[in-house]
């Protein structure tokens, strides 16, 4: 469940060029999203790539858990920050309330879609009340693969809100964006932003 063999493998065999690119930080989003947090807050983030989000929110003092689910990117990452990165593949997430936020940049959107539902249920539950989520995702109207062969479930703002309403939020707040990624073609992005209950 929730994953892509094709799409795991690229990011095995390519986990070298694609953790010393040099990305950077997304300044505005993270601090938009640690602004809902409380200071020193835990923040498990998915997805962590080559680790500078994780290594952004340790500098502003957060208590990050950074994972990723390909294992080589996982120690990339962790040679970048001196802490442990844990290899976590999605459907494997099994907590309960152990975390004040979920980053997940631009990693959700590799999730088959009809897998969709149950990881966001199992990111709810390992949420704290009141907890934040943040989701980025790479729009669209279907699903498909990249010029890499990577899957990308695509979504609509529609499909997202519909995602998230079996799940009770607070909030969901959705905003779209043009931008770019790994393979430098202008992309329109959806960011999620979704609040859990007290």
């Amino acid at each position: 469940m929730a994953q892509d063999k094709t799409t795991l493998s690229f990011y095995a065999n390519e986990a070298a060029a694609y953790t010393s690119r040099g990305a950077e930080a997304n300044r505005r989003r993270l601090d938009a999203f640690l602004s809902l947090l409380p200071a020193g807050a835990t923040i498990l983030e998915l997805g962590c790539g080559a680790g500078q989000d994780s290594e952004f929110m340790i500098a502003k003092g957060f208590n990050v858990r950074p994972t990723d689910g390909t294992p080589e990117i996982a120690r990339a990452a962790e040679r970048r920050l001196g802490i442990p990165v844990a290899t976590l593949l999605f459907g494997d997430l099994d907590e309960e309330g152990t975390c004040d936020g979920i980053w997940a940049n631009a990693c959700l959107l590799h999730v088959p879609r009809a897998d969709l539902p149950p990881i966001l249920a199992k990111i709810h539950a390992a949420l704290n009340k009141g907890g934040v989520l943040y989701a980025s995702f790479k729009a669209g109207t279907a699903d498909g693969r990249d010029q890499f062969d990577r899957y990308y479930n695509y979504p609509s703002e529609d499909w997202l809100r519909d995602l998230f309403a079996p799940l009770p939020w607070i909030s969901v707040d959705i905003d779209a964006e043009k931008g770019g990624g790994y393979d430098m073609k202008p992309t329109d992005w959806l960011h999620v932003t979704a609040v859990k209950p007290r």
